[in-house]
């Protein structure tokens, strides 16, 4: 069995420091914005190179939170991939506005830069590219639009945490604020549901600590309406333990994605039955983290049960566009306005990814893909 994420190979090496810290914990009955979540936000502003690191819930309420922040609501629109998690689009509707969708660039999947700037109009008040499968969208090109058009960028960062850009700022810090989850399947993942919210903008950073909290100054007094966003200590601690492992658990990452390169170039399916997806920034190392290993494949459906039966994991992401999403139907949208989208949702396959995999596991992969492709 080859499974697509294995956590309990990672526990074993990090338990001791977990237990004694939950157990800290446990015995200071202090369980809300204590001092773990203090610890960790100050770590992860110095390892981010950000100004403010406000930990909350989840990454789903750190895009929710950082929009209620900018004042987005009702009429207004703002700009996401139609090919992502859902909460990148769920988080605009919840508050009344309007998603507005783009397709995705050929090769990394990420938002397509010209087509944001054709979807730009007067109500526009915020893009937010999305940095997937763990590297950067075309950032350098994204800010420039964002400046000539004075639109804001809030970053989805979800599946990024500890990439940079190619002039070494890391994902999530070039923008106007960038988001993050600690959901336990990302390269850093909590016990439970947990987020982060990043800024260099100091108003905006008050205003979304105590959005996160109510929109409680002082204890009881409220000049705007927030939510409860709070990340528990708990979650924290087993953050604070983990953190201190992500570089080298991205580096083996990076590692691995290097060896699958290399094998399916060797096997000679590069152009036929597979594509892999592109490396923007190749020669910078640490631009990709490799949340996941995602390759474009013919005959999808069939090659998955072929290596489910196998005892290999996969999965799909993602399956369906925002676009063709019952919820957003009444949008409007047509599956041909995304051709690369839905050529992406037909085709992607993420396989087995996590820091403790094995050589012989990945070579195990890439035989059983060829033997699909051989018969």
């Amino acid at each position: 069995m080859i499974p697509l994420l294995d956590l309990h190979r990672q526990y074993p090496t990090i338990a001791g420091d977990i237990e004694q810290r939950l157990l800290r914990v446990a015995r200071s009955q202090r369980f809300v914005l204590g001092p773990e979540t203090d610890e960790l936000e100050r770590s992860l502003a110095e390892y981010l190179g950000a100004r403010h690191a406000i930990a909350v819930s989840s990454g789903t309420d750190a895009l929710l939170v950082a929009l209620m922040a900018l004042g987005i609501g009702p009429g207004d629109e703002v700009i996401v991939p139609t090919f992502s998690f859902f909460a990148t689009a769920g988080v605009v509707a919840r508050l009344g506005a309007k998603p507005v969708f783009v397709d995705v660039e050929p090769g990394t999947l990420t938002l397509d830069v010209e087509a944001t700037r054709a979807a730009i109009t007067p109500r526009t008040r915020a893009i937010v590219p999305v940095h997937l499968y763990g590297q950067g969208a075309a950032m350098d090109e994204l800010l420039v639009l964002s400046e000539q058009a004075g639109i804001p960028i809030v970053e989805d960062a979800a599946q990024a945490l500890g990439a940079c850009h190619r002039d070494g700022r890391r994902l999530g810090t070039l923008g106007l604020v960038g988001c993050y989850s600690f959901y336990p399947t990302k390269n850093l993942g909590a016990f439970g549901d947990a987020g982060l919210v990043v800024t260099n903008d100091d108003a905006l950073a008050h205003r979304i600590r105590i959005m996160r909290n109510h929109g409680m100054e002082p204890r009881y007094y409220h000049a705007v309406v927030g939510g409860n966003f709070r990340m528990d200590e708990f979650q924290a601690a087993v953050l604070n333990v983990k953190r201190t492992h992500l570089d080298s658990w991205n580096a083996a990452r990076r590692k691995h994605a290097a060896s699958y390169r290399r094998m399916f170039a060797e096997s000679g399916l590069v152009g036929e039955a597979i594509e892999l997806l592109v490396e923007r920034f190749p020669d910078v190392p640490g631009s990709h983290i490799y949340h996941q290993f995602v390759l474009l494949v013919h005959d999808r459906d069939r090659l998955r049960r072929w290596l489910t039966e196998r005892g290999i994991g996969t999965e799909v992401y993602y399956p369906v566009p925002f676009h063709r999403q019952e919820c957003f139907r009444g949008l409007g949208y047509r599956a041909d306005d995304f051709p690369v989208a839905e050529d992406a949702a037909a085709r992607v396959l993420a396989l087995p990814m996590f820091a403790e995999l094995r050589a012989d596991e990945i070579a195990a992969v890439v035989e059983a893909i060829a033997e699909f492709y051989a018969r």
